[in-house]
């Protein structure tokens, strides 16, 4: 999946499937977009760029970008670990 796609897709996730929005910082959104897209090549998965991939299958799905860690921790702090998405204002 190309870096393009990826930024679809994690526009329409935010946009469609979720009360959240994409950073404001295009700059900080190309940079996590690419971490997932060279992820993908890599990995096969779309693992969050930010978060550290174990090995272990099981563990490592819970990364796969939106991970599941991403909603309480905006709840918490108002934007995921790695900031791709934010708060809804």
């Amino acid at each position: 999946m190309s870096e393009e796609e990826f930024k679809k897709q994690t526009k329409k996730y935010a946009d469609e499937e979720s009360d959240l929005k994409l950073n404001p910082n295009q700059a900080i959104v190309d940079a996590i977009v690419k971490g997932l897209a060279r992820n993908k090549e890599k990995y096969g998965y779309a693992y969050c760029p930010c978060r550290p991939i174990t090995g272990d299958e099981e563990e490592d799905k819970k990364i796969i970008c939106p991970c599941v860690y991403h909603k309480d921790e905006i709840k918490k702090d108002g934007h995921c670990h790695c900031r791709l998405f934010v708060k809804e204002d």
